[in-house]
């Protein structure tokens, strides 16, 4: 008898622990508005919910936003890039390697109870890009001959200036333009800008209208429209590795999460999420869809 009753009191414990574990909340992923972040979300939805977390995606969500969110504990995680926290979030604009970048947010940051995990071998960061065809025929692969380039043609056919395809928020930020033509001693004159909505910027590559243009280095139309991002030789612009950054009172709380979490950021470099985000940028697939198939591929699901 004494035995009996030990065994269904385990069992009664049993059952308790199971149904407190049931009832607990889900995990909150915060993350933003572009489709990146969407896949993101997916892919971490997905693999978290197979691993046995329950996960309440919350879809494009403000970047200042999402960030006050987590410091007062309404969200649990997302996938945060190193320069907007070095940047935004904590002002600092010196330049740094990407391992500089990563170490000091991370110290940053563990003081609010944030904690950054493994940061992806991918840079979603700003570059130039041209045709990659007429990038190719002319030579140009970095920065410096694009300004050479540039020079040229300023001085040879002036009627025939280049045009740069930018963004309305980098031709005025602080840190956007005039620092970027100081470190590369690069002229412009006013006629050569184009001033456009950042989506726009790469039809306008494309199709001809800008001779080169502002981007982002893993936007899925990189791929889609065959363009070539130059190489940022003389290290400009700031790193901008997507990392899953987690309050230190859930990871403590949630065993297995941490682990999960560096097993996706593991998996991701600039040529697989450029491929992914293609994949529902130009062939028009759902992030959810994209997202099951590589995990799917990778053996995770």
């Amino acid at each position: 008898m004494r035995l009996f009753s030990r065994v269904l009191t385990a069992a009664i414990a049993a059952a308790s622990l199971i149904g407190l574990q049931a009832q607990a909340a889900p995990l909150i992923l915060a993350t933003k508005s572009f489709t990146e972040q969407h896949i993101l979300s997916a892919m971490t939805t997905q693999y978290l919910a197979k691993k046995g977390f329950q996960v309440t995606p919350q879809t494009n969500i403000a970047t200042v936003i999402s960030r006050n969110a987590m410091i007062n504990k309404q969200i649990d995680m997302t996938w945060e890039y190193t320069g907007t926290s070095l940047i935004i979030f904590n002002h600092i604009n010196k330049r740094m390697t990407p391992e500089e970048s990563y170490n000091t947010v991370k110290k940053l940051d563990a003081k609010l109870g944030l904690v950054w995990l493994k940061p992806a071998e991918m840079n979603n960061t700003y570059a130039f890009a041209m045709k990659r065809e007429r990038a190719e025929k002319e030579g140009i692969t970095t920065m410096s001959q694009l300004v050479e380039r540039i020079e040229h043609i300023r001085q040879t056919d002036p009627k025939h200036n280049w045009m740069l395809g930018l963004d309305l928020e980098f031709a005025g930020r602080s840190d956007g333009l005039k620092p970027l033509q100081q470190v590369y001693n690069m002229a412009l004159d006013r006629p050569q800008i184009r001033q456009m909505d950042p989506g726009l910027v790469y039809n306008a590559i494309r199709d001809g209208f800008v001779d080169a243009g502002l981007i982002y280095t893993t936007d899925g139309r990189m791929k889609g429209f065959d363009l070539k991002a130059l190489v940022d030789d003389k290290g400009f612009f700031p790193s901008y590795a997507v990392t899953p950054v987690v309050r230190k009172d859930v990871l403590d709380s949630h065993p297995g999460l941490e682990e999960a979490l560096n097993t996706l950021s593991s998996e991701l470099n600039n040529e697989v999420i450029t491929t992914l985000n293609a994949k529902v940028d130009i062939d028009h697939e759902t992030p959810q869809q994209v997202a099951r198939e590589f995990l799917q591929q990778k053996g995770l699901l």
